[in-house]
């Protein structure tokens, strides 16, 4: 075997798949060096989503003209001129890879000018092969422009996603790269139209209204801690503003964007020791430390970072969020009236829990309050039906306000609602030629049960039902269940184009993040589909019209989010019917939920919907609704049988 030395076009092609792995990176490497140059207003102009062009204009230092041909040879660079200078970088950039990958996979023109020259000059390289340098008239600073990126490697190209989503990614790295240079104004247009500005501020707030808006701003905290190695300081959401993904949060070491997996499990550790949220919780994260403290040159994206001391960066991120979060909670509550002033916390957190039970006990004797406080908590199924006791042969016959007619129900000449509507359907179908019925839509009477039908003993703490038959016990969780049903309706109405919507009152507007925004439009179908009408409501604003009526009274906001972000970590490459699923699976948020009183009639209708759905045995989370015991078992445990 012989040992190749590669040619520089080759190693910078190889390099460039390290460096350059889509055109948010070109960004991002491009925009570092601007930020190293001194610039206070930085332009960034794309289109297709970055793949046709790339264009970043600065106001910083420039390239002199005698340097300007070095800017794109391998490893040359203005950061660093020794191997100890690795040790001490306060650059974002050092390694002197960037231009000439990114040349190496695009056609690029640079031009740039220094303060101390009166003209600037131009230089354009195709495929790593330069094609000129002239002289030309510029602004202080630097333009450089990345057309027809991944033209000579077509292999790259095809992992690319689709326009939107990479403009997406664009806008989601310069939102973090405008978070650690607040004294910086940004500005991204994509295809002429502008999607993100931000203005130079000493206050970073500002900032963060530019790129999350007014409600995140409304709902952080300030946290700051130091010692003699390293200083903490940043902003943390409350529970308001947590979401279902981590896209929201942002760490930097030095003022370096990175992806730190201690760092964020500190935050989310002291973040749960108060607010037990299933979401992740918003944060800005900034982390000074010596620079030999750390090692920031182990990957070639310099995204991630080595602490020498990984126990120490844990603790004073964790101390610092934690007594933030504290001292925010704690503020939240004003010292009842009549209490000492000088009386310590736990004095009056007892006496405040002394008051909450003398309350409840006052609300309890009050008959009358405790009548209406069980009515209110009350969730009735959404049906109007006549059902048979299991106790006696009569009907009793309940109606809950506007419903739907269910699958299987009584008319007062004991036959079910599907025998008359196939008795409809027969003469109708006498009457009228050409008319194919689809067999999916067959009544319920012709499905199986999947399990026989239960005598409905009661309810146990509210929020299980008990049944029996042939010798054995039926525990079903009322929530899972009625969540399992609800669940298979709404995805056979959107496979079948029967989503049923209601139109709200006031429409709900929603300001969303360009990489929000994004994703919405990515999956607008989706959402028309599933029974939402929404429309646009200008620049990264969307007005929610309709919903599915299966939701019953949402928050449609918080609902709407949490869609948008299962929808995010599921990624492009999914199907529409796993998305369906998804949706079907948190839009159930109208079932029953524990802890409500069920009567009879309502646990014996939920029952029966259950036998006959296609899945009835597990929730749309996996967790059982069912659990059965025998006979055999409860004997063994009460030894009547060994």
């Amino acid at each position: 075997m012989r040992i190749n030395i590669l040619e520089v076009e080759t190693s910078n092609k190889i390099a460039a798949g390290e460096v350059v792995e889509r055109p948010s990176s070109v960004v991002k490497e491009l925009v570092e060096n601007s930020i190293d140059a001194g610039a206070k207003n930085i332009s960034i102009e794309i289109v297709d989503g970055g793949q046709t062009s790339i264009k970043v204009i600065d106001d910083g230092s420039g390239i002199h003209v005698d340097d300007i041909e070095k800017a794109f040879l391998p490893h040359a660079t203005s950061k660093i001129k020794y191997v100890e200078d690795i040790y001490k970088i306060h650059t974002l950039g050092f390694r002197g890879e960037a231009l000439p990958s990114i040349a190496s996979v695009s056609r690029t023109i640079l031009n740039s000018r220094t303060k101390e020259s009166s003209f600037g000059m131009e230089i354009s390289q195709s495929s790593g092969d330069m094609l000129y340098v002239k002289e030309t008239g510029c602004n202080i600073g630097t333009t450089i422009e990345v057309n027809d990126l991944f033209f000579n490697v077509p292999a790259r190209q095809k992992f690319l996603k689709t326009p939107q989503r990479e403009s997406a990614l664009i806008s989601d790295i310069l939102g973090r790269l405008a978070l650690s240079n607040n004294e910086i104004s940004f500005k991204l247009v994509n295809n002429n139209k502008k999607v993100l500005s931000t203005y130079s501020s000493t206050n970073l707030c500002d900032t963060i209204r530019y790129i999350y808006g007014k409600e995140v701003v409304d709902n952080i905290t300030s946290f700051e801690k130091y010692n003699d190695v390293m200083s903490v300081h940043g902003y943390i959401g409350n529970a308001q503003i947590s979401r279902g993904s981590r896209n929201r949060q942002s760490i930097f070491v030095n003022k370096r964007y990175i992806k730190s997996g201690l760092i964020t499990a500190a935050v989310e550790t002291a973040f749960k020791s108060f607010l037990t949220v299933h979401k992740f919780p918003f944060f800005v994260i900034f982390l000074d430390i010596f620079p030999e403290y750390i090692d920031i040159n182990v990957h070639p994206q310099k995204t991630e970072i080595k602490f020498q001391e990984d126990k120490a960066v844990f603790k004073i991120v964790f101390d610092a969020v934690h007594t933030a979060i504290g001292d925010s909670l704690r503020g939240d509550f004003d010292i009842p009236k009549g209490d000492n002033p000088n009386s310590t916390v736990k004095e009056i957190e007892v006496n405040t829990l002394k008051k909450e039970i003398y309350d409840f006990n006052k609300i309890v004797i009050d008959e009358k309050t405790k009548e209406e406080l069980e009515k209110s908590v009350q969730i009735p199924i959404d049906f109007t039906y006549k059902s048979i006791n299991n106790e006696s042969d009569n009907f009793k016959e309940a109606t809950y306000g506007n419903v739907s007619i269910p699958n299987s129900t009584s008319n007062s000449d004991g036959e079910t609602t599907n025998e008359v509507l196939s008795k409809r359907e027969t003469e109708n179908a006498t009457n009228t030629q050409d008319v194919n019925y689809d067999k999916s839509k067959l009544s319920q009477t012709t499905q199986i049960p999947k399990f026989p039908e239960l005598r409905i003993i009661g309810q146990f703490n509210k929020t299980y039902i008990i049944g029996e038959v042939y010798n054995e016990l039926y525990l079903i969780d009322q929530h899972a269940a009625h969540e399992k049903v609800l669940f298979e309706k709404f995805k056979k109405d959107i496979m079948n184009s029967e989503v049923v919507s209601q139109i709200l009152l006031v429409p709900i507007v929603i300001e969303l993040s360009f990489d929000d925004y994004s994703y919405y439009i990515e999956n607008e179908i989706v959402f028309d589909n599933t029974g939402f009408n929404i429309i646009e409501f200008g620049e990264n604003t969307i007005s929610i019209k309709e919903v599915p009526i299966i939701l019953g009274k949402p928050d449609i906001k918080n609902l709407f989010n949490e869609i948008l972000d299962n929808l995010k970590n599921m990624g492009s490459g999914e199907t529409v019917e796993i998305k369906y699923n998804r949706i079907a699976s948190l839009a159930c948020k109208a079932a029953v939920k524990a802890n409500n009183q069920l009567t009879e009639v309502e646990m014996i209708t939920l029952i029966k919907d259950l036998r006959y759905i296609d899945e009835p045995f597990t929730c749309p989370h996996g967790r059982p609704t069912i659990i059965k015991i025998s006979l055999n078992e409860l004997e063994k445990r009460f030894k009547r049988i060994q």
